[in-house]
C-alpha cells in the first residue's frame, strides 16, 4: 500500500494551504498545526510533511517552534522543508524534532552544500525536493522556474546517493484536479530505485488509489483533506488496507 503523508504548511504559525505556490492565495485551515497533526496521528498516520512557507520565502527557518511542538507532542515521523540554506538551518530543524529534511532550492543553488549534507547525515535523512512546472524545476517557494529538466535533475542526485525524492507538480498543486500520474510513472520507469513521493493535485481517495495502482511508493496530500474531499475515516480505511 502507498505510504500516506499529510502535509502541514505553516505561515505565521498557522496551518495554511496555497494554490500553485501563490502566497496571495493563502487560506488558513487551522490556527494550531499541532491540533491538525494530532488529528492525523489519531487515525493511524505515521508520517508528516511539514513546510515552513515563511522560511521558504525568507531563506531561513522561521516556524521552528511549531515543528518542535508537533515533534514533542506526537510520535509522527516528520520531514521538514522550507528555508534550509545553511548548516545552521539543518541543526535547527533536527534539534527541533525533524527526522528528515527536504532540500529543493538548495540542491539547485548550492549543490555541493547539499551533497555535503547527504554525506554527513545519510540518504535516509536527506530528501530531494523536486518541484516542477511543465517538467522544469522550480525553486524559492516556487517563485522561480529554472531551465533544468525534472527527470535528469533527479537522476543527477540519485547518482550521488539520493534515495528519496518528493516531486510536486506546481501546475496541479492546490487545484484538486488530480495528480500527474503519468509523470510519476515516467519518473519510476527511468529511476525505479528512487523512493518517489508524489505531491500536488490530490482530490480524492480515488486519486491516491490510482497512484498506488501505478506503483508510486508514497503520496503527500493536503488541500483535499482540509477541504473535506478526503475524510478521516477514508484515511483509516486506506491504512487498514495496508
Amino acid at each position: 500500500m502507498i505510504e500516506l503523508i499529510p502535509a502541514i504548511d505553516i505561515i505565521d504559525g498557522k496551518c495554511v494551504r496555497l494554490t500553485q505556490g501563490d502566497y496571495e492565495s493563502k487560506k488558513v485551515y487551522n490556527e494550531d498545526p499541532l491540533e491538525a497533526a494530532k488529528m492525523f496521528e489519531g487515525c493511524g498516520i505515521k508520517r508528516l510533511h511539514v513546510v515552513d512557507l515563511d522560511g521558504a520565502r525568507e531563506g531561513k527557518i522561521i516556524n521552528y517552534k511549531a515543528l518542535n511542538l508537533i515533534a514533542a507532542k506526537t510520535s509522527l515521523v516528520i520531514d521538514f522543508g522550507g528555508g534550509l540554506k545553511a548548516d545552521k538551518d539543518l541543526e535547527i530543524a533536527f534539534d527541533n524534532g525533524a527526522q528528515m529534511i527536504t532540500g529543493g532550492s538548495i540542491a539547485i543553488k548550492s549543490p555541493e552544500l547539499f551533497y555535503k549534507w547527504l554525506k554527513q547525515f545519510g540518504c535516509e535523512r536527506i530528501i530531494l525536493g523536486a518541484d516542477a512546472k511543465d517538467e522544469k524545476i522550480a525553486v524559492s517557494g516556487w517563485q522561480e522556474t529554472t531551465t533544468k529538466d525534472l527527470i535528469p535533475f533527479i537522476e543527477e542526485f540519485h547518482k550521488r546517493g539520493i534515495k528519496k525524492a518528493i516531486c510536486t507538480d506546481i501546475g496541479r498543486d492546490g487545484m484538486l484536479q488530480g495528480p500527474s500520474t503519468e509523470l510519476y510513472k515516467k519518473i519510476r520507469a527511468t529511476l525505479p530505485d528512487i523512493y518517489l513521493i508524489a505531491s500536488g493535485g490530490i482530490s480524492s481517495v480515488k486519486d491516491i488509489e490510482a497512484l498506488d495502482n501505478a506503483g508510486i511508493p508514497a503520496v503527500i496530500f493536503g488541500k483535499a483533506f482540509y477541504e473535506g474531499y478526503i475524510k478521516l475515516n477514508d484515511l483509516e480505511k486506506l491504512i487498514t488496507k495496508n
